[in-house]
């Protein structure tokens, strides 16, 4: 495992330890006791705050957005009980692929997760 995994497994024990920690002591309590809604609301913030960052073309500033941005998709991993390896995981299943390539398989796993929904909904 790189450091750049290690930080995330470190970062993920924290946000789990925090759980359930008080709202009043802990900005991740605060998060998850609002719930899901408030977790995905800072996600669209924090992604919102990258892009203009990098439409300005600041450097550290990008950095400083993406961190956050990061830093509130892992509260969200945790709050459906996935943790960064999950996404380690399927970046690695993915290398190799061009994009057009994984494009074109998740399509086809739509389409097929939709007949299998289509297969539930007639019987």
């Amino acid at each position: 495992m790189n450091a750049g995994n290690d930080t995330l497994a470190r970062l993920a024990a924290v946000i789990e330890s925090r759980r359930g920690a008080s709202p009043d002591a802990s900005y991740v309590a605060r998060l998850f006791s609002k719930g899901t809604d408030a977790i995905l609301k800072k996600i669209g913030e924090e992604a919102t705050e990258t892009v203009m960052a990098a439409k300005d073309g600041d450097r550290a500033r990008i950095v400083g957005e993406v961190a956050d941005l990061w830093f509130h998709s892992m509260v969200a991993l945790a709050a459906f009980g996935l943790r960064p390896a999950d996404v380690l995981a399927e970046l690695e299943r993915r290398e190799g692929l061009s994009g057009l390539e994984e494009f074109a398989l998740r399509k086809v796993r739509e389409r097929e997760r939709g007949e299998t929904n289509q297969e539930d909904v007639r019987r």
